[in-house]
């Protein structure tokens, strides 16, 4: 371990920086910067092909040369602009500097210069180069894990689709379900959420200082700017652009996917909990790994530390998510700089989503069936087959068949196999009723 990572302050570029490593492309210093002068190059770059008047002798065969200061763009770059950036003491204008440096050093570029940000304000350039970078970030590293744990989900319940587990409503027992069936559960609810999250669109801030294209109108008033930007934003970067703003992003779209994130990882918390606990009734045991401890005072122990380290991960991730999507949202009149600070931690909450799956996936490719466990719970609850018979006897017309079961299965005393065969025989039913009732078994009484 490094010392960088030994004297961190986040355990997400400390303890889990191995963890972490992949979002690094999209939320440092060093990305935003990258992602920033992106998005300046294929602006001016548009303005080139619009073409804007003085623009138009720009010679198009220096494009791929503009777009490798971005492609190519590296930590002494970004050094660069952080140096430029203590004169400035502004990040998006050290950007603009930067890429008129980089200008002079392909040369013959002069006459073309004050056209780098031309019109903008800064939030032209963060609030499209944030949502840029969410979006990758969550089509490149976050999608691709949370598909991972949806498939392994899949695969152990498919693999355990038949293996019968008394099911406990309330803490209690209650009808028999399959173990396959309750991960299916997740595996479809995650689905859905991943689902409502990816129909989230991801949206972009580009209208000038306060939205409404004031300078690029004073000084082009024939060129419609509205189809320039929508144009811009949708096919140079992807996003959507908001049609109405005022200095900044209105966030409302960030904020429903912040919200989507939110409930994905809502979902693995409830995945985390149940899995802890057929952990600890014994419906799971965990692969033991030479040389790991569970607990330093009892040897014994092989603790669900994976599932557990997820939870708690993922509460962090929720709460920050929760803020950021109730904070950007609100911004005193035009704007205020509240939104600035706050966008920067995206990656934070997206960090401990990513450790957390990793985590449970971890979890659940150390699980074994505890098959014993699961048999003894059905052959101890016999009385959850009384739902089956007290269904039969009111499909035959049998009367008070409800309270006929209440009765014996709530006097106190021990319900098995031989109970519920004895009851069944005192039944005025018809023989082949009651052979229908006595092949009800807390293994069979599974549903669909």
């Amino acid at each position: 371990m490094s010392l960088d990572t030994l004297t961190a302050i986040s355990p997400i570029d400390g303890r889990y920086r191995s963890k972490t490593e992949s979002l690094q492309e999209y939320f440092s210093e060093f990305a935003l910067i990258r992602y920033r002068v992106r998005v300046e190059i294929e602006y001016f770059i548009s303005l080139c092909e619009l073409p804007v008047p003085q623009l138009a002798q720009f010679p198009h065969d220096l494009f791929p040369r503009l777009r490798d200061i971005y492609g190519q763009f590296t930590t002494a770059d970004a050094e660069r602009v952080k140096t430029i950036e203590q004169t400035t003491n502004h990040d998006v204008k050290a950007v603009e500097y930067f890429i008129k440096e980089q200008f002079d050093a392909i040369g013959g570029l002069d006459a073309y210069k004050e056209f780098v940000h031309f019109g903008l304000t800064s939030q032209d350039i963060n609030n499209t180069a944030v949502p840029l970078s969410l979006q990758e970030a969550l089509n490149e590293v976050y999608y691709p894990m949370a598909q991972k744990l949806v498939e392994e989900l899949k695969q152990q319940a498919e693999e355990w689709m038949n293996v019968a587990m008394l099911a406990k409503t309330h803490g209690q027992p209650a009808s028999p379900t399959r173990l396959g069936k309750e991960l299916m559960v997740f595996v479809y609810r995650l689905q859905q959420q991943l689902g409502a999250l990816r129909a989230c669109p991801i949206t972009a801030k580009f209208g000038g200082a306060t939205g409404n294209f004031n300078a690029h109108h004073v000084a082009y008033p024939a060129i419609d700017w509205r189809t320039f930007a929508n144009q811009f934003v949708s096919e140079k970067l992807g996003l959507q652009r908001e049609q109405y703003t005022t200095q900044i992003s209105n966030y409302d779209s960030l904020a429903a996917v912040f919200d989507g994130l939110r409930r994905v990882n809502t979902v693995i918390i409830d995945l985390d909990r149940d899995i802890w606990q057929y952990i600890s009734m014994n419906y799971f045991r965990q692969r033991i790994k030479a040389g790991e401890v569970g607990s330093s005072a009892m040897p014994h122990k092989v603790n669900p530390i994976d599932f557990e380290n997820s939870e708690g991960n993922l509460g962090i991730a929720n709460a920050i998510f929760d803020h950021l999507a109730q904070k950007l949202p609100v911004s005193r009149l035009q704007r205020d700089l509240t939104d600035s600070t706050v966008l920067r931690n995206i990656g934070v909450p997206l960090g401990h989503t990513i450790i957390a799956i990793q985590s449970t996936l971890k979890g659940l490719s150390k699980l074994i069936l505890g098959e014993e466990a699961l048999r003894q719970d059905l052959e101890g609850n016999w009385a959850v087959v009384a739902e089956a018979i007290q269904t039969i006897l009111r499909r035959e017309g049998y009367p008070h068949p409800y309270e006929a079961l209440k009765a014996l299965t709530r006097t106190g005393q021990s319900i098995n196999e031989q109970t519920i065969s004895d009851f069944i025989n005192t039944l005025n039913v018809a023989d082949s009723i009651k052979a229908e009732l006595h092949q009800i078994t807390p293994w069979n009484y599974t549903g669909l």
